[in-house]
């Protein structure tokens, strides 16, 4: 009895050893495996196609920026919007990184990093106008798309202007051009494709980004429920990139312009 004891509690010991080692070397190889992004482009200047078919754009650079922190390979996989979550959800990609807003809706179905960035809101005068949009807007005559946020900051904090509200961003612009706004007030990612690429605009003052209680709190990546560890390990690796600078550099180089 004593015998078989004792081989029996040896079998077990190298039984348990055998499977420690087998759950490193299968940790091991998933973290040396890729780490699958799913993204919806484009979306500039957040995500963009080049012309040899690689992304480029300020979230695309962050988040691979943060991977070779985590010391992981990025691949990319794109996909429509509509099925984003469901693709996360279905194990197509192991995070959504894709200018996607932190809702409570969303947070039902997701597990969000730490928000890292907001999508600023930018005013759009005629190059050539003086307009401080700090100071008395009072006879200005501004335009916002209904029902944004930006139509809440204006009517927040300038409520005394002449605000005109369009039902899609197409009137704000159109308006624009035909001369009958003084000023746009818009999310930068419009602005920068269908007002910027014409020499008559010009951004006035800076970016908005809050306050909190308008914008939200900011853009994350989603993960799936259970990937916490992940979601953990990415918002620091993104917290690593503020702390040495290297955040700001990119912004800067983007948005600061």
């Amino acid at each position: 009895m004593k015998i078989n004891a004792s081989l029996s509690a040896s079998l077990g010991l190298a039984m348990a050893l055998a499977g420690a080692s087998a759950a490193v070397a299968t940790t091991a190889q998933a973290d040396d495996r890729p780490l699958r992004i799913g993204v919806d482009v484009p979306y500039p200047p957040y995500q963009e196609k080049l012309p040899d078919g690689s992304l480029t754009g300020f979230e695309v650079e962050l988040v691979e920026a943060a991977c070779e922190r985590m010391q992981r390979q990025c691949e990319w996989v794109e996909q429509g919007w509509d099925g984003i979550i469901p693709g996360l959800l279905a194990r197509k990609y192991d995070l959504i990184a894709s200018a996607m807003n932190i809702t409570e809706e969303r947070a039902k179905q997701v597990l969000f990093s730490d928000p890292y960035y907001q999508v600023p809101s930018v005013w759009v005068g005629q190059a050539d106008a003086e307009i401080d949009p700090e100071g008395d807007l009072s006879d200005m005559t501004i335009g916002v798309q209904q029902g944004t946020i930006q139509d809440e900051y204006v009517t927040t904090y300038h409520g005394e202007a002449d605000i005109r509200r369009y039902s899609d961003s197409g009137g704000v612009v159109n308006d624009m051009f035909t001369g009958r706004l003084d000023l746009v007030f818009t999310a930068f990612p419009l602005a920068q494709e269908r007002l910027f690429s014409d020499e008559r605009f010009a951004r006035k003052g800076e970016l908005v980004t809050g306050p909190e209680s308008i914008y939200g709190p900011g853009v994350g990546a989603a993960f799936r429920q259970r990937d916490r560890e992940l979601a953990v390990e990415f918002s620091e690796a993104i917290q690593g990139l503020k702390d040495d600078g290297d955040y700001q550099a990119l912004w800067a180089r983007y948005f600061e312009k």
